[in-house]
């Protein structure tokens, strides 16, 4: 019988982070390319775009807390009794409490809202528009919404983007790229964040970030792709 050590080398973790790596970067070209594609024709230059998306990049690690929230939840306990040297198990009911902290993300909520307006301010026959566009796409997400315990809002990543492009080509016929934007980004923020705060407690999350948690898979992207639709349709 051989006395021969087999040494097994595990290169799983190296090569995830090599994928990794990989996926990031060509998640950045795609960000760097497209959206810039998408921003120019909202009358947004190279520049700006790019300082816009370094501060949705660091304002998305950052939460502002506005609010808290305090609320109960059902809890089964089970309390043992001993009876004549035997322990029984008895379940209970009890009440835990919830404290749950609302939080408004910079980069997904601040930084989209504050770009709406810069549009809005500078295209003011636009309001009526942008603002049909964004109650209608609003109501749109809300319907595809979807609460899930422990984790906040969840929105099917291409429907509201495809919801605003075709809502803001219906009402905007003239300036559709503008109104998608904001009725995308800011329908998303509305239709999944805010509708929904009353019923956020029952979750269980510990803090509720409007705007986050999902970033580039929310409002962010949903405000991007929507302009890259509208010449689709």
């Amino acid at each position: 019988m051989s006395g021969r050590v087999v040494v097994h080398r595990h290169h799983g973790s190296v090569l995830t982070g090599i994928l990794a790596v990989f996926i990031g970067a060509v998640l950045v070209v795609l960000l760097l390319t497209v959206g810039e594609v998408a921003f120019d024709r909202i009358g947004f230059n190279s520049l700006d775009y790019v300082l816009i998306l370094m501060g949705t990049l660091i304002g998305s690690t950052i939460n502002i807390p506005v609010a808290k929230v305090q609320s109960e939840e059902p809890l089964l306990l089970v309390r043992e009794v001993r009876v004549f040297g035997l322990y029984y198990r008895i379940p209970q009911m009890g009440v835990r409490h919830v404290s749950t902290v609302i939080a408004v993300n910079v980069g997904g909520a601040a930084i989209p809202i504050l770009v709406s307006i810069y549009l809005l301010a500078g295209h003011p026959g636009l309001l009526p528009e942008a603002a049909v566009g964004l109650v209608l796409t609003a109501i749109s997400v809300h319907l595809m919404a979807r609460k899930v315990k422990g984790v906040g809002i969840v929105t099917p990543a291409l429907l509201p983007p495809l919801a605003a492009a075709v809502i803001a080509y219906v009402v905007s016929p003239g300036s559709p790229a503008m109104v998608a934007y904001i009725a995308g980004s800011m329908g998303a923020l509305v239709g999944a964040d805010l509708t929904n705060l009353g019923g956020i407690t029952k979750l269980g999350a510990p803090m509720v970030s409007i705007g986050g948690a999902g970033t580039f898979d929310g409002v962010f992207l949903t405000g991007i792709i929507a302009v890259l639709l509208v010449p689709l349709l």
